[in-house]
């Protein structure tokens, strides 16, 4: 069973192109802290922003630092059923064992939940990775019902699942119907607290891209039944966790990297940097743990 904080990598950009050095000191950086692994071409790796080329450099760049004992996952959705296969199958070759897939969501009128069952089911069929479902409301504008991600967790090939909906009582009562060894992580930071509480494994937080430390200690202190300090750590990262993601998005997280002394580096355009105003405000609340 998978377990503990990942952060979803930030993919960093020098006039546009992926700077393969930084993106390799980020994660060696990372791994050197109490962080379980790391996600690749996630949400915050602005996935949609690479072509297959670069997608697979990417993860050869990182399959290549990141060492047994740590996980390695990788965001492999697309939105046809054919071509999220080939591209699991693609990265299975080059020793990746865990694939994170998102709700397909172009034609979102025609996503219904059968829709939804019928294409992680056959992708759990033909893929040679285990395959972790993904939830996020936020970009999709749709959700994978409980009822619907019970039914998958008897394949046993999809394994677990990152739920970014930040609806608690799914959250519930998807952990009350799937396997005790099913893997479910949060992937709002705000509710890392109450989501270990209700039975969660772990976390893939944007923030422990900038924390990770702290964000792995909330985990740490909350399995050693220190619920009072992993409380009071789980606030105090509350105001940055939002700005590096629902707040400012992908920028906010790689301006705050560059505070914290990762390489945050550019936006893939059309995406923008900070204003002047807003990197004080990161600036301040990276601060408070640097």
């Amino acid at each position: 069973m998978l377990r503990g904080v990942i952060p979803p990598i930030a993919t960093p950009f020098i006039e546009q192109e992926i700077a393969f050095d930084k993106l390799k000191e980020n994660i060696r950086k990372l791994l050197q802290t109490e962080l379980a692994g790391i996600l690749v071409l996630g949400s915050n790796g602005e996935a949609v922003m690479l072509n297959e080329k670069e997608k697979f450099h990417v993860v050869e760049a990182a399959r290549e630092i990141v060492p047994s004992n740590k996980i390695i996952l990788v965001g492999a959705g697309n939105e046809s059923t054919k071509e999220t296969i080939s591209f699991i199958n693609n990265i299975a070759a080059m020793n990746v064992e865990y694939a994170l897939v998102i709700t397909p969501s172009f034609y979102k009128s025609s996503m219904t939940q059968e829709v939804f069952y019928k294409f992680y089911f056959e992708i759990a069929e033909h893929s040679k990775a285990k395959i972790l479902m993904y939830n996020v409301p936020a970009n999709t504008a749709l959700n994978i019902s409980s009822e619907t991600v019970a039914k998958l967790s008897e394949h046993p090939n999809i394994i677990g699942m990152k739920d970014s909906s930040g609806n608690m009582q799914q959250f519930a009562e998807i952990i009350s119907s799937t396997p005790k060894d099913f893997s479910f992580f949060i992937g709002n930071a705000p509710t890392f607290f109450t989501a270990l509480s209700l039975g969660a494994c772990g976390g893939i937080l944007a923030v422990a891209n900038v924390i990770p430390n702290e964000c792995a200690r909330i985990q740490k202190l909350f399995v050693e039944g220190k619920l009072e300090e992993a409380r009071e750590l789980q606030l105090k990262i509350i105001p940055l966790a939002k700005a590096v993601t629902t707040k400012y998005g992908v920028a906010g997280l790689k301006f705050a990297m560059d505070c914290a002394g990762y390489f945050g580096g550019e936006l893939r355009s059309p995406l923008l940097p900070l204003k002047e105003n807003e990197k004080e405000e990161v600036k301040k609340m990276v601060k408070e743990f640097y």
